[in-house]
């Protein structure tokens, strides 16, 4: 059973916020991926990687959007992907200031793995939670990302935007 304290009736501590939950959650499930991408040599940002990547080839700027990633972060773990032979990088043939990313073989074997590890939690997770339960889960996160979006404009249309990350 859930109880739902509002601010009048309870003193909110820190260990109560949402972003303790979100965060010690988001935490616990990257050791676990962590872990189980390095039984295969990767790291879980390296699983997603594989993942996110198109047939077409995918814009690195993209996969840096898509991860939240800083360009010279990505750029590291590309070079080591490209190194132990995962990926390989290419210029656009039509923007050569574009520079596309493309698996290679031994990539393509790292994201069937990759992308089972992820599709199996999800369906452990989901055959334990309930439609209402699943359906309120994405309710909360729409809510919370409605209320980020305002609290960031605000920022940017306050004069303060020279301190907001670039990934926001």
């Amino acid at each position: 059973m859930y109880i739902c304290h509002t601010p009048s009736t309870h003193f909110m501590t820190l260990n109560d916020t949402l972003e303790v939950y979100i965060k010690t959650t988001s935490m616990a499930l990257s050791r676990m991926y962590n872990a189980i991408a390095a039984s295969y040599g990767i790291s879980q940002t390296m699983g997603y990687i594989l993942i996110y990547v198109e047939k077409e080839g995918t814009p690195s700027t993209k996969l840096a959007k898509l991860l939240g990633m800083k360009i010279s972060s990505l750029t590291r773990i590309l070079k080591n992907m490209e190194s132990d032979g995962s990926i390989y990088k290419k210029l656009d043939d039509n923007d050569k200031r574009i520079t596309r990313v493309f698996l290679t073989e031994l990539g393509l074997e790292k994201r069937i793995i990759a992308k089972k590890t992820v599709l199996e939690f999800n369906e452990k997770l989901l055959n334990n939670i309930g439609e209402a339960d699943l359906q309120a889960f994405f309710n909360v996160f729409k809510i919370i990302n409605q209320h980020i979006k305002i609290e960031t404009d605000k920022l940017y249309t306050s004069g303060f935007s020279e301190n907001i990350p670039s990934n926001l």
